[in-house]
């Protein structure tokens, strides 16, 4: 009956709460990725080697409801260089554009989900 009871217990745990998550898709020249969330949040860091000193940056959102999606890049010198949110029901649901000048070197791309529901894309690219 024990036995029973804990199988029950594990079985019924909370892999159904709210859940956010990053999938790296390329990470050689250029840096993509998508996006995925049930309503929950993180912020991971990635290290990206960029040899130009600005980047092409694209990224979008499904989002079903709510939530929110950061793309922040830092330059070799730690000077942040972009920072971009889009908004679920605020705005356009994808955004595009060159960073400010920087550093070439090792740069740190950094991804915010708060609170997202959806999916989500994004790539960047050494700038021109």
């Amino acid at each position: 009956m024990v036995i029973i009871i804990s199988l029950a217990t594990i079985s019924c745990s909370d892999d159904d709460g709210p859940m956010a998550q990053v999938n790296i898709t390329a990470q050689n020249t250029d840096f993509d990725g998508d996006v995925t969330g049930t309503g929950g949040s993180l912020r991971n860091s990635y290290p990206w080697n960029n040899p130009l000193n600005t980047v092409d940056y694209n990224m979008d959102i499904t989002a079903a409801s709510g939530g929110s999606f950061q793309l922040i890049m830092v330059d070799a010198d730690g000077t942040e260089v972009l920072n971009q949110t889009l908004i679920k029901g605020q705005g356009d649901d994808s955004r595009s554009g060159v960073s400010q000048s920087g550093t070439p070197g090792e740069w740190t791309v950094q991804i915010v989900l708060n609170n997202f529901n959806g999916d989500g894309s994004f790539s960047i690219s050494p700038g021109n």
